[in-house]
C-alpha cells in the first residue's frame, strides 16, 4: 500500500471510527451499565423507563411522520424543479440561488419562519383585516402545532435546495442531454423525458444524501424546539433533555432513547426502500401505458412557482428578522412597527461578543481540520464511497452522547477543543461533497504538462491542481463554516453545556419572550455564513485578478 493510499484510508477511519465508537458508547449505558455513575448491572430497565414516559409513542410517531413527509415532499419538489428547469435559463438561475439558500442555518430559517407564520406574524398582518377580518391575533397554533406541520414545512424549505444541489451535481454523470433528446424523439414531453430518462439515474446517485435528509429530519432538535409541538415534543428533543439532565440516572434512560431512535431510523429506511420499489413500479407502469405527457406547461409552471415560493419565503423570513430586530411598538395588524431603533443591538450585542468569538473560533478550527483531510482523501486516489455520509445518516443524538461518555472516560474536559473536533466530523463530509465533483472534473493534462517541464510532484500538486481548484476549495471552506455555525446538538452534548455558540443562544432565546433579541441572534447566525460565502467568492477573484486565463475558473 502506498503512503497516499494509507493516508486516504486513515481519513476514512477518521470519519467512521467516532461514529462507531459513539454508537458503542451509547448502547452500553442503554442496557444499564455505566460504572461512572454506579450503574453496573445489565438489564432493560432504562428501555422500560423510557417507554413508560407519558406520550412517548406519540413523540415517536410525530418524529417518524414529519421526517417521512418532509423527505418525500423535498425529494419530489427537487425532482420536479430539476425536470422543469433543465435545458432552460431557469437552471442557471436555480444554480445561482442555491448558495444563499443553503447558507441559511436551520435555526435561523426556523426563527424567520416563526416570524412569518405565527398568529401575529407578517403573513397574517399582510392579510388583516381586509381579507381575514382579524383585528387581533387568532388563538390558533399556526406554529408549534400538534401535528408538526410548521416543522415539516420549515424542513422542506431547507432540504429542497440541498437535494436540488445534489441532483445538479449528479446530472453531469448521467449524460442528460442525450437521454432527454432520445425520450423527446419518442414523443415524451419535456418534463416526462427528464423524469423517465434521467431522474432514475440521478436518484441512484443521490440516494445517500436523501437518507441523510431523512436521518436529519427524524433527529432534528433545533428546528423542533422552535417550531415543533411541546405536548409531547418530538422524540429527539425528549432524548436530548434526558441526556443533558442534571440527574445522571436520566442518562441511562436517554441512552435507551438514543438506541430506540436509531432503531426508528432503520425502520424508516426500510419504509423508504419499500416506497422506492412502489415508485419504480409506478414509473414502469406509466411508461408501459404509452402516455407521453406532452402538455406539461401547467406542471412546469407549478414546479417553478414552488421554487420561487421557497426563495420568496426565505427572503421574507430574513427581512422579517431584520425588521423585528429593530422594531419598537408593533401592534397587530400593523404591517410595520410604529417606531424602530437599535436599542437591542446597542444594549445586548456586547453580551454576545464572547459567544460570537467562540462560534467563529470553533467554525474556523473545524474547517481548518476538515478541509486538509478532504484534500488528503481525494488526492490519495482511494474511492471516497458512501462512508463519508455516515455522520449524516446516523442520527446525531444516537452516537454523540456515546462519544461524550468516552471522552469523560478518557479524562478529557468538555470545552471548545472537543466541540471543534466534533464539528469537524460533520464539516468533513460536506467539504468532500463540495470538492469531489470539481476534483474529478479537473483535466489531468494540466499536471502532465507541468510534469513534462520537470516540476516535482508536490509542487505540481500545489501550484497546478490546488491553484486551479482555488474556487472549489474556497466554496468548500465556506460551506464548512456554514455547517459548523449551524450545528446545535454536537455543541450541546459534546460541550457539556459549557460552550455557548450563536446557535445555542438563539435556540435558547427562542423560548423566551424577547423577539428582538431572538431576531438579533438569528441575524448574527445568518451573517456568518453569508460573509464566508462572500469571502469565498472574492478571494479567488482577487488572487487571479491579473491572470485572465484563470478568470473563467474563479
Amino acid at each position: 500500500m502506498t503512503p497516499s493510499a494509507a493516508a486516504g484510508l486513515a481519513v476514512k477511519l477518521v470519519i467512521a471510527v467516532p461514529v462507531v465508537a459513539g454508537l458503542a458508547g451509547v448502547t452500553v449505558p442503554a442496557f444499564g451499565y455505566l460504572p461512572a455513575i454506579g450503574a453496573d448491572s445489565v438489564d432493560l430497565a432504562a428501555f422500560a423507563a423510557f417507554a413508560g414516559r407519558p406520550g412517548m409513542a406519540h413523540s415517536a410517531a410525530l418524529s417518524a411522520g414529519t421526517a417521512l413527509v418532509a423527505t418525500l415532499v423535498s425529494l419530489g419538489a427537487a425532482a420536479l424543479i430539476l425536470a422543469a428547469s433543465y435545458g432552460t435559463r431557469a437552471m442557471a438561475v436555480t444554480d445561482r440561488l442555491l448558495a444563499p439558500l443553503l447558507s441559511v442555518p436551520h435555526a435561523a430559517a426556523a426563527l424567520g419562519f416563526t416570524l412569518l407564520f405565527a398568529p401575529s406574524g407578517l403573513v397574517l398582518r399582510l392579510l388583516s383585516p381586509w381579507a381575514t377580518g382579524l383585528t387581533a391575533p387568532p388563538d390558533i397554533a399556526l406554529v408549534k402545532d400538534p401535528w408538526g406541520i410548521a416543522m415539516t414545512a420549515a424542513l422542506v424549505m431547507k432540504e429542497t435546495p440541498f437535494l436540488v444541489l445534489m441532483g445538479l451535481a449528479a446530472l453531469a454523470q448521467t449524460e442528460p442531454r442525450q437521454r432527454v433528446q432520445l425520450a423527446r424523439s419518442l414523443g415524451y414531453g419535456r418534463m416526462a423525458a427528464f423524469l423517465h430518462g434521467v431522474w432514475p439515474l440521478v436518484y441512484r446517485q443521490i440516494k445517500l444524501p436523501v437518507l441523510a435528509v431523512l436521518a436529519f429530519s427524524v433527529s432534528v432538535v433545533d428546528v423542533a424546539m422552535i417550531l415543533g409541538p411541546t405536548r409531547p415534543a418530538p422524540l429527539a428533543v425528549r432524548i436530548l433533555n434526558e441526556l443533558t439532565a442534571p440527574d445522571v440516572s436520566a442518562w441511562l434512560v436517554g441512552s435507551a432513547g438514543a438506541v430506540l431512535l436509531l432503531a426508528l431510523m432503520l425502520a424508516l429506511v426500510l419504509v423508504w426502500t419499500a416506497l422506492e420499489r412502489l415508485a419504480g413500479r409506478g414509473l414502469a407502469a406509466l411508461r408501459a401505458s404509452g402516455r407521453r405527457a406532452r402538455h406539461d406547461g401547467a406542471v412546469r409552471l407549478a414546479a417553478l412557482a414552488f421554487a420561487s415560493a421557497l426563495t420568496a419565503t426565505m427572503t421574507l423570513a430574513v427581512a422579517g428578522l431584520a425588521v423585528q430586530s429593530v422594531a419598537g411598538y408593533w401592534p397587530f395588524p400593523d404591517v410595520a412597527p410604529t417606531n424602530m431603533g437599535l436599542a437591542v443591538w446597542q444594549s445586548r450585542m456586547g453580551d454576545h461578543l464572547a459567544t460570537l468569538g467562540t462560534t467563529l473560533a470553533v467554525a474556523l478550527g473545524a474547517t481548518a481540520i476538515a478541509l486538509p483531510l478532504a484534500v488528503t482523501l481525494l488526492a490519495s486516489g482511494v474511492t471516497v464511497g458512501g462512508i463519508i455520509y455516515l455522520p449524516l445518516i446516523v442520527p446525531q443524538v444516537a452516537f454523540l452522547f456515546g462519544l461524550a461518555i468516552l471522552t469523560i472516560a478518557a479524562g478529557l474536559t468538555a470545552g471548545p477543543v472537543l466541540v471543534t473536533l466534533s464539528h469537524a466530523l460533520f464539516t468533513l463530509p460536506y467539504a468532500l461533497i463540495a470538492l469531489s465533483g470539481p476534483w474529478r472534473a479537473l483535466d489531468a493534462r494540466y499536471e502532465m504538462a507541468a510534469r513534462s517541464f520537470g516540476v516535482p510532484r508536490w509542487r505540481r500538486f500545489v501550484t497546478v491542481r490546488l491553484a486551479l481548484l482555488t474556487r472549489p476549495l474556497c466554496v468548500a471552506a465556506a460551506l464548512g463554516m456554514a455547517v459548523s455555525v449551524a450545528l446545535y446538538v454536537p455543541t450541546r452534548i459534546i460541550g457539556g453545556g459549557r460552550v455557548a455558540t450563536v446557535t445555542t443562544e438563539a435556540v435558547a432565546a427562542a423560548t423566551g419572550g424577547d423577539r428582538r433579541l431572538v431576531a438579533m441572534l438569528a441575524l448574527i447566525q445568518l451573517a456568518l455564513p453569508f460573509v464566508a460565502f462572500a469571502v469565498a467568492r472574492g478571494v479567488p477573484a482577487f488572487l487571479f485578478r491579473h491572470r485572465r486565463a484563470m478568470q473563467g475558473r474563479v
